[in-house]
């Protein structure tokens, strides 16, 4: 399952910020204190999005978009439970 996002790097709060407008549709846009560097705010994002699905860290993987703001990313389990989860936090 995909979920695409649009991350703010170095931010004073993280988190979930809800929904916003993208070129290809909706994102789920999130932010996190972690500085683009040596993919830290990659890996926050995972955990973070991981974090607020109930997953465990590994479960949730950057596909698309590594050096971008708006990046895809590939998530394990059962596809109509994480639609619950994801509607709920929207």
């Amino acid at each position: 399952m995909l979920l695409r996002v649009k991350v703010q790097p170095k931010a004073r709060r993280p988190g979930l910020q809800g929904l916003v407008a993208g070129v290809d549709g909706p994102r789920l846009k999130l932010a996190v204190t972690e500085a683009p560097e040596d993919g830290r705010a990659n890996a926050a994002v995972c955990a973070t999005v991981a974090k607020a699905l109930g997953l465990p860290g590994h479960a949730v993987a950057v596909r698309h978009g590594t050096t971008n703001r708006e990046k895809t990313l590939a998530r394990t389990g059962d596809p109509a439970l994480l639609m619950a989860k994801l509607e709920a936090l929207a």
